[in-house]
């Protein structure tokens, strides 16, 4: 894998080693790649520039809208390069971007060459308001070189299409913060009224109300965790309070930030990967947003170097694995190259430019220690770690010595608060036990990786709503909990009373899973898969049945991951259920490594007692005993790690 890429439109410079010891990235390196992909999506430009309509499949909203969004996204790009050289622009992408917001706005909502879209109803032709929010910040924060030298009947008109944001119904979660970011904006070029700031007002009440502690929001009233904190929930109210000085509310969302890093910094591998986790995945290094936003603000627990060497990380693990096209210079819609699992039905061409978040880390000036501090390790490559965070019920587990981050999900679901436990809610970015900075959940239509499904008369069940139990632990161990109620996406049968109970214990690169079904029918049986993993490396699944699990095999996934084409992953499989309404145990160790001749998980842990209610686990290593028990009656569980 080269260092350095270089073609038509990415041109880095060469590494510097010294400086930046694991990457090579300098701030030269950031404001390289921001050119180049700027650059390149330029050439997709209509006449007058104001739709960028970049090749490639649409989004459900359609080309016009796709073509805004390129527009809007690059340009965020653009403004953060140009902001953090103090309105340098070697390239001239301002005057670009001022022709092009004088030409969409000339008579918005007409179906020609260059009209943006009218701003409607989320449920109607929401995702204007989307990139209105980036088309506000980009404004915001050039200023100085674009806004204040455009005609007044541009700003008017401009005004004029962003006020759409404040005047129809985003969708119930982040997009408040859209709005929040169109009134900021109108409000700091003097342009605020009783409308901005009731945005402002609501945007930031809710936000509040979705803060569920360990420095995470949910994204909305529901339980969805995932990148979006960073992106969207921690990156607009922080940033909107940084850029207008705002002590107060810096007050309330830095500390809430750093508190943020502390968990999220650990989801990025030695190799640079952010988990892979959650929708939206075809943002890429858009994941390093808060990281950069911290170090800009101060509100971090990280130093200096440890910031830069995970921004400069996940930059350079996308550009050197073919996220950027040789021959177009475009960032394409999926993980590395072209991965359309990767993708939502509501991202096109122009998506994926939502990366440009992460050069937020560019507003912090040259002279700062995030780029003049020499590069440190990562959370993940300095020492095994486990992290426990109640509040989103999330597990967090990192192993030294071949820098994996692996996220273990009790609490984070894709399910909308007004549905039920349904099968049309099941998403494999959320519904899986686990994840990580090296694998990928499998397709919906392939053999489901990292997951517990109770098979009833031939039909297998997946995890939708998940119910957090608790979680907990130390340094190096850690546990989460959590319940749920099997659902069967091929259709009856609904089994009335079936519920999985289920544990993840982590220790060093070992996850304890243990399950208590309840409820399970006469004649079912329970599976249980470890990790998605090529057939030849270089990383290896391990999965090894504790108790309950008398047949072992492998299952293979054709359509692969994002990681892989082609993947294989090991299988547990009970007897058929003989009783009627039963209740059964079950307890495995897994294992993701990168060493095929690692040790097996037989020999790690044994059982010393177990029953339909407990178990009781001895570690091989210091003979600590980790018991947990499900109270009857109840979804209550008891974790002590070392009893």
């Amino acid at each position: 894998m080269t260092d350095v890429v270089t073609h038509g439109f990415l041109q880095l410079p060469s590494s510097d080693r010294s400086l930046s010891p694991h990457t090579g990235y300098t701030r030269a390196h950031w404001e390289a790649a921001a050119d180049g992909l700027v650059r390149a999506a330029l050439r997709w430009a209509t006449p007058g520039g104001a739709l960028l309509v970049l090749p490639g499949r649409p989004s459900r909203s359609g080309v016009r809208s796709d073509g805004l969004e390129g527009y809007a996204r690059t340009f965020l790009a653009a403004a953060f390069r140009v902001a953090g050289a103090d309105g340098a622009d070697p390239h001239g992408f301002l005057p670009r971007y001022a022709d092009g917001l004088a030409a969409g706005t000339r008579t918005p909502g007409r179906e020609d060459t260059e009209s943006w879209p009218l701003i409607l109803d989320h449920h109607i032709q929401g995702q204007p308001m989307v990139e209105s929010a980036s088309v506000a910040l980009g404004l915001r924060l050039t200023r100085p070189w674009l806004w204040d030298h455009l005609d007044a009947d541009v700003q008017d008109r401009t005004e004029g299409w962003l006020r759409g944001a404040l005047r129809h119904t985003p969708a119930p979660n982040n997009w408040y913060l859209f709005a929040v970011t169109v009134a900021a904006f109108l409000e700091s070029v003097g342009r605020g009224d009783a409308e901005t700031r009731r945005a402002i007002d609501r945007g930031l009440h809710l936000l509040e109300t979705w803060y569920r502690g360990d420095g995470w929001y949910a994204d909305g009233d529901g339980r969805a965790f995932d990148h979006y904190n960073g992106w969207a929930l921690h990156l607009y109210p922080v940033l909107h309070a940084h850029l207008a000085g705002d002590k107060g509310l810096l007050d309330l969302y830095g500390p809430r930030l750093s508190e943020h890093l502390e968990g999220y910094s650990l989801l990025f591998g030695g190799d640079g990967a952010p988990i892979h986790f959650g929708r939206s995945l075809t943002y890429r290094f858009a994941a390093t947003a808060a990281i950069g936003l911290g170090a800009l603000t101060g509100h971090t627990p990280l130093a200096p170097g440890v910031s830069r060497r995970l921004l400069s990380g996940a930059l350079r693990h996308f550009l050197t694995r073919g996220a950027v096209g040789a021959e177009d210079g475009l960032l394409s819609l999926g993980w590395y190259g072209p991965h359309e699992p990767t993708c939502q039905t509501y991202s096109g061409p122009g998506s994926p430019y939502w990366a440009s978040k992460a050069f937020v880390a560019l507003l912090a000036p040259a002279d700062d220690p995030l780029w003049t501090a020499t590069e440190e390790a990562s959370p993940a490559e300095s020492a095994d770690r486990v992290l426990a965070l109640p509040a989103p019920g999330l597990l967090v587990q990192t192993t030294a010595a071949d820098g994996l981050a692996r996220l273990h999900n009790h609490g984070s679901d894709h399910v909308r608060p007004q549905e039920g436990d349904n099968a049309a809610a099941h998403d494999v970015l959320y519904g899986r036990f686990a994840y990580s900075t090296g694998t990928g959940p499998t397709s919906p239509a392939n053999a489901p990786d990292n997951h517990l499904a109770v098979e009833v008369a031939g039909r297998s069940s997946v995890r939708c709503r998940i119910h957090p139990l608790g979680a907990g632990g130390g340094d190096d161990w850690g546990w989460a909990a959590s319940w749920h109620r099997p659902v069967f996406p091929a259709g009856p049968p609904m089994v009335p009373g079936l519920e999985v109970r289920s544990v993840t214990v982590a220790r060093g690169r070992y996850e304890l899973r243990v399950h208590q079904v309840v409820g399970i029918p006469h004649g079912a049986r329970i599976h249980l898969t470890g990790w998605a993993t090529p057939p030849d490396g270089p990383l290896f699944s391990q999965l090894h049945g504790l108790h309950g699990w008398p047949h072992h095999d492998e299952v293979r996934a054709p359509q692969g991951t994002a990681f892989t084409p082609w993947a294989v992953l090991p299988r547990l499989t009970t007897d058929p259920v003989e009783d009627a309404d039963a209740t059964v145990l079950v307890a495995a160790l897994a294992s993701l490594t990168c060493t095929a001749e690692a040790a097996p998980l037989a020999d790690v842990a044994t059982v010393v007692s177990a029953n339909a209610e407990e178990i009781r686990i001895r570690w091989t290593d210091d003979g600590s005993v980790t018991r947990i028990a499900f109270t009857v009656g109840t979804r209550h569980v008891t974790v002590a790690a070392r009893e």
